[in-house]
């Protein structure tokens, strides 16, 4: 079972705070081709659920990536602050936002078969494809 933690966070420059009532202690990477282009790489996450209060509201820009979900960042630094599924509003935020000391473990991976070839994590992961993710989370089209 997942731990579950409260923390808070923040962007680098400050201006956006994070306030965490629900923190994930499963860090997942997304190899998608969207996250490689917002991070140039891989984006390593946890899962924040619904319940995210933010400070600084009038410094987040949103991005709709695709029907389903938004991307956004600090409109001051360009810190990316979450990857939110619209339905039902749950965010997936990076790692790296956290103030809060938490015990993680990197267990899953997401995409694998868009994974570049130049780089490879040692941990032993759960894998899903794009296909395989599209068929858990993607809503259904109407």
């Amino acid at each position: 079972m997942t731990d579950v933690h409260e923390g808070k966070g923040s962007c680098l420059c400050g201006a956006v705070k994070m306030l965490f009532k629900s923190i994930s202690s499963e860090v997942g990477a997304c190899h998608c081709g969207m996250c490689q282009k917002w991070t140039g790489g891989p984006l390593l996450v946890v899962d924040c659920g619904t319940d995210v209060l933010f400070e600084g509201r009038e410094n987040i820009s949103v991005y709709k990536s695709s029907e389903w979900a938004e991307r956004a960042f600090c409109n001051k630094c360009g810190s990316h602050l979450y990857y939110r599924l619209l339905e039902p509003n749950q965010y997936i935020m990076p790692v790296g936002l956290f103030d809060t000391d938490i015990p993680l473990v990197f267990d899953h991976q997401i995409f694998i078969d868009s994974k570049p070839s130049y780089y490879h994590f040692g941990n032993k992961t759960k894998e899903m494809t794009g296909e395989e993710v599209f068929a858990q989370y993607a809503p259904p089209e109407s």
